[in-house]
């Protein structure tokens, strides 16, 4: 990617600032309670009233703070994904903006390009057929649950989770995704996360902790492992080890909404395949930037400048222009973000 280009680009966005059915939530655990029968809401804090949540699907998200939704991406949509993925592997595609990864354990070897070696696209707004997971009509109705109908597609990402190398790295530290967002309130995000394939605790799937958001942002860095941690990695270093833990067991096409402050993270993939999953996180057009200075999200913060730097050749702008160069409208209109 030309690096010239995508700082113009950022410049420009920044001076003229968008068949199966769906069925009932199903959290499959292994491990750990939910509680969808005990609870006796004084009012509803983290869904929106309108048709599309039943009434046991609202109590178990406010509750819990997440809910799978079943079969709701056909796999005609996910091949798509995936065809385009394995171009941009292949660097056929090169979108602006694109963040490549890979493991750390073989970050510094050769590149050969290949869907092998890339772990992780993030920010993906700029690549029109990945895009599309963003607007598609059966992801924007559960979403709007959440955010109401002025809603924005923020954070993008494919994640390719590679069989572990034995060093463990594969694994993704417990965290909370409101430590890398920098606009709140944090009951107007929601994310999306869409399983490409059968996913269980083998090929590592995602472990949530149960009513975790209704707690505060912990402080986050990285973890002290010793066969090393994956770029941005961060994880939580004080949550409660006695906690509930629920493993999500998903077939192709089942998607998780989950609120930003949900302790969660997933295991090492032991198996001999790569785990695919798409996801979006979606705001509330009305949500608004904060400073992250002095706070316990300055360190991400500052982690983020400097990559945007190193990566797309970006210099001299803040935190608030990266977030505004990637946040897309995806329903409605545009308000703060």
């Amino acid at each position: 990617m030309d690096k010239d280009r995508a700082s113009a680009r950022l410049r420009v966005l920044l001076r003229h600032l968008g068949g199966r059915s769906a069925g009932a939530v199903i959290a499959h655990h292994t491990s750990g309670t939910v509680s969808p029968a005990g609870f006796r809401p004084q009012q509803f804090q983290y869904t929106r009233d309108n048709n599309i949540l039943n009434l046991e699907q609202r109590k178990f998200y406010e509750e819990n703070g997440f809910l799978v939704i079943k079969n709701l991406v056909s796999d005609a949509d996910i091949q798509y994904f995936r065809d385009e993925f394995e171009r941009i592997c292949r660097m056929e595609v090169k979108p602006l903006g694109l963040m490549v990864m890979r493991d750390v354990t073989t970050a510094k070897s050769e590149y050969v390009p290949s869907e092998k070696v890339i772990t992780k696209v993030q920010d993906f707004q700029e690549d029109k057929e990945l895009f599309r997971y963003c607007t598609l009509p059966e992801i924007l109705k559960y979403v709007e649950c959440f955010t109401g109908p002025n809603i924005m597609a923020m954070h993008t990402m494919l994640i390719n989770k590679p069989p572990d190398s034995g060093k463990k790295t594969s694994r993704h530290p417990l965290h909370q995704d409101l430590h890398y967002f920098p606009f709140r309130p944090s009951n107007s995000i929601v994310c999306a996360w869409t399983a490409m394939e059968h996913i269980d605790r083998d090929n590592g799937c995602l472990v949530v902790l149960p009513g975790t958001h209704r707690g505060p942002l912990k402080t986050h860095n990285y973890p002290q492992w010793e066969g090393g941690v994956n770029i941005m990695f961060h994880g939580i270093q004080d949550y409660d080890k006695n906690n509930d833990r629920v493993h999500l067991l998903m077939e192709k096409g089942d998607t998780v909404f989950f609120h930003p402050l949900l302790i969660h993270g997933s295991g090492r993939n032991k198996s001999q395949g790569f785990r695919k999953a798409i996801s979006c996180h979606f705001a509330d057009a009305n949500c608004h930037y904060i400073d992250v200075k002095g706070t316990s999200q300055e360190n991400i913060g500052e982690e983020v400048l400097k990559i945007a730097s190193k990566i797309h050749g970006v210099k001299d702008v803040s935190l608030k222009d990266i977030w505004k160069f990637r946040a897309r409208v995806v329903k409605g209109e545009r308000i703060n973000l």
